[in-house]
């Protein structure tokens, strides 16, 4: 590692692979020979052409994705998408699902409510301050779709599994697990993420969608909030965020061809997480705050004995070269981001320094 990097554990922008960096460095005064930075090729060109349908059929490989689906890249963020998806799927008399499980679902069913859409809270963790995914769910059969947030970057909690909705299709926010374990996509009518998280850096949200949902969107939209404007156009109906779809595509190439696919992906992820979670649970200096069976592979999310001491702890963190370990503002604490990029050296670097804190002032 460069001795001016840190070990970067933000929930986002997040690390990314530094091979991935490395290419994007090395490469970005003159791509692929054009004489031009990737940020200026016109992205009518077939260079861009290149980078974006390799992007594309990286995602449906990874994933394992048939021609039933499509894979779209859309500005504005997940958050964006929280209104697009009322926007094109719930009519005056139709309903949708949500499940609550913190910041993420709450700010997508506000975004629903405000357009006056039917939603229904079909199940909510609120009632232990988001530490759990909810199971043993009833949902409305005749619902539109279910909404569901995957991970919870916040609160530290993440699906396991997921749940059955019969033939209701999910509808998923995986802005910060997308592609950190194989996906079972015959469950799924759409999966949104922002890349910043897990698979890029800002600028972009893959869009996962599946032909029957594109059927029914209507022709009253405007046109950059109607997903048929992005399938119909191959996501260049206007100028695409091209470096970050770019960076995209080369984390699917590390992914497929430095990691070997999802299931080596999380492998990796699962010892990272017990290791971290393991010496967190060995102790009571430092206390997890997602109930065990509901805990992120992603976010590790946990507290010290007061808050003077969680202030001393992330400052002492960064200038050890460790950053991003700062709860989030709304709920104080500490958090581990411990994406796909963030490597098991990593997790090792912080276990070891997280001991020596304990030892010195517990």
């Amino acid at each position: 590692m460069s001795e001016n990097r840190i070990f970067n554990f933000n929930a986002g922008p997040a690390a990314l692979p530094l091979s991935v960096l490395e290419e994007v460095r090395d490469s970005f005064l003159d791509f692929k020979g054009s004489g031009m930075s990737i940020t200026e090729v016109s992205h009518r060109s077939k260079w861009f052409d290149d980078v974006i349908n390799d992007a594309v059929a990286r995602v449906k490989r990874l994933l394992k994705l048939d021609d039933k689906f499509h894979v779209l890249f859309v500005q504005g963020g997940a958050s964006l998408q929280f209104a697009m998806i009322p926007m094109n799927f719930l009519t005056k008399e139709g309903s949708a699902d949500y499940v609550n499980t913190g910041t993420w679902s709450t700010k997508a069913i506000k975004e629903a409510r405000i357009q006056g859409k039917k939603v229904y809270v079909a199940a909510s963790s609120e009632d232990k301050n988001f530490s759990y995914i909810p199971c043993n769910i009833q949902f409305n059969k005749d619902a539109a779709y279910v909404h569901i947030t995957s991970n919870n970057t916040i609160k530290g909690t993440q699906w396991a599994s997921f749940p059955d909705t019969g033939n209701v299709p999910i509808v998923a926010d995986m802005s910060s697990d997308i592609m950190c374990r194989p996906l079972d996509m015959k469950k799924f009518g759409l999966v949104y993420a922002g890349a910043q998280k897990n698979i890029g850096p800002a600028g972009v949200c893959m869009v996962i969608i599946r032909d029957d949902m594109l059927q029914v969107v209507p022709d009253n939209l405007p046109s950059m909030l109607k997903y048929t404007t992005y399938s119909d156009k191959n996501s260049m109906y206007n100028t695409p965020p091209c470096f970050s779809i770019y960076t995209c595509q080369l984390v699917m190439k590390w992914l497929e061809e430095t990691i070997g696919g999802l299931d080596k992906m999380e492998e990796i992820n699962r010892k990272k997480a017990e290791l971290l979670y393991g010496f967190i649970d060995s102790g009571d200096f430092y206390t997890a705050t997602a109930q065990k069976d509901s805990r992120s592979l992603m976010n590790v999310t946990f507290r010290l004995p007061s808050e003077d001491l969680e202030r001393k702890f992330i400052e002492e963190a960064a200038k050890s070269g460790m950053g991003g370990l700062k709860g989030h503002r709304s709920v104080g604490g500490c958090r581990a981001s411990i994406y796909n990029a963030t490597t098991l050296e990593a997790i090792e670097v912080l276990v070891e320094f997280m001991k020596t804190f304990e030892q010195k002032n517990g």
